[in-house]
């Protein structure tokens, strides 16, 4: 305990930890700035907020981009406004791929043998969908080149999203958006994805096509 006691104080000399009130000890403004200094997901975050905002600013409803941490979809930056309709994804929070349209557009993306090794150990706990239910949708979304998801975190809400590549083809990232079921604008919004995730592509140096 003492040791430990000493390597806290070591680390909060340097700024890498701090005690906030009631005597926690949290992440340090130091650390945090050499975690996010150069990092992949602040550059990612950095390339698609200029077309995040634009959707955002015609839809007026939520914005999301994620990435994939293995099993679940990790949502890394969210735009949204009073008004919007209910979107569980938080910034930093995740949810398991296959309740998420992100991360079906995510893992339909991967190499297969990424996407089997899935789909053998996948697990619902509610035991209301099986793996032949997630294998049709990772091979729908890979067919038309993005995911959706009607009803399934929100019986009100439809998630659309449309993986983004980098220079090696890779899907890397996805951004979608979360609507009303009874959007009317549906057929304008994949196109405007897609529009938005070539455009991240290419800041992130994948090629234009």
């Amino acid at each position: 305990l003492t040791s430990a006691h000493r390597l806290v104080g070591q680390l909060a000399e340097h700024r890498l930890l701090e005690q906030a009130p009631g005597g926690k000890v949290q992440l340090g403004l130091r650390l945090w700035e050499l975690v996010n200094r150069n990092s992949p997901t602040l550059l990612l975050r950095q390339a698609a907020l200029p077309f995040m905002d634009d959707i955002h600013q015609v839809l007026n409803q939520n914005v999301n981009l994620a990435v994939l941490q293995g099993d679940d979809v990790l949502f890394v930056e969210r735009l949204s406004r009073r008004g919007s309709v209910a979107n569980r994804a938080k910034v930093a929070g995740r949810m398991p791929v296959y309740v998420s349209s992100a991360g079906i557009a995510l893992m339909s993306g991967q190499p297969r043998s990424v996407q089997n090794a899935y789909l053998m150990r996948f697990r619902d706990p509610a035991g209301r969908v099986t793996s032949d239910h997630v294998r049709l949708l990772l091979a729908t979304a890979a067919e038309r080149g993005y995911a959706e998801l009607a009803g399934v975190v929100d019986p009100e809400t439809w998630g659309i999203a449309v993986p983004i590549e980098d220079r090696q083809r890779r899907t890397v990232a996805a951004i979608g958006v979360v609507v009303p079921l009874d959007e009317v604008r549906i057929h304008q919004l994949v196109p405007a994805l897609r529009t938005a995730a070539r455009g991240i592509g290419r800041q992130l140096g994948a090629p234009a096509g």
